[in-house]
């Protein structure tokens, strides 16, 4: 089992660099984050993916789906496939989180947390097809789970940030060359969890 989160479950981490990223609680309302999040577990293609890691292929701890425009492949497919095309909800949500962004997303990974079994262990999101230093926009529903994030040269250096029902997260560029982030297992019950990430894939 991974390490459990080292944060406390109220409040963010001292310190944030918010350099790298810049959090928002109550980006979208309870109830309209409530209907969104019950249409998202009935209605999304879900799939529990396998991945490749340290030479091992390994069931994922939660459920995915991919959408986005026609023209952009599913890099985190080993089959490469198209996305799955935007529905109405996950447009009116791009196009809602794209001024503060800045940035004009073509595509969203969807992250499906059941319970508090499912996790992502620390990565970061450095593929060549995100470009160079990518920004990534996160919207989560649900249940609150801790964000961790750690420096990869000093794992001393680690911060963390309560993603609450209907905030906004922006992971700017920069963190994914030198953070590394993860969502740990828990031993408390949880609830369902979901999170979207908006990305560019060139």
């Amino acid at each position: 089992m991974e390490q459990l989160s080292f944060f406390a479950e109220a409040g963010q981490s001292r310190g944030l660099p918010k350099e790298l990223l810049t959090y928002e609680p109550g980006f979208i309302g309870e109830e309209e984050g409530n209907a969104l999040l019950d249409k998202f577990i009935k209605d999304i293609p879900w799939e529990q993916r396998i991945q490749r890691l340290y030479d091992k292929d390994v069931i994922t701890p939660r459920l995915t789906a991919w959408y986005g425009d026609t023209d952009v492949y599913d890099y985190a497919s080993l089959t490469q496939t198209r996305p799955n095309f935007w529905t109405p909800e996950l447009l009116m949500i791009k196009e809602r989180i794209e001024p503060v962004a800045g940035i004009k997303f073509n595509s969203v990974l969807l992250n499906y947390y059941r319970d508090g079994n499912d996790s992502v262990a620390w990565h970061s999101d450095r593929e060549d097809v995100l470009g160079k230093n990518p920004v990534i926009a996160s919207i989560s529903f649900g249940q609150v789970r801790s964000f961790d994030i750690r420096n990869k040269k000093n794992h001393l250096e680690k911060y963390s940030v309560r993603l609450e029902h209907g905030s906004f997260l922006l992971m700017k560029a920069g963190l994914q060359e030198h953070w590394e982030h993860r969502v740990a297992k828990s031993i408390k019950p949880m609830q369902a969890r979901m999170n979207l990430t908006f990305r560019v894939v060139l």
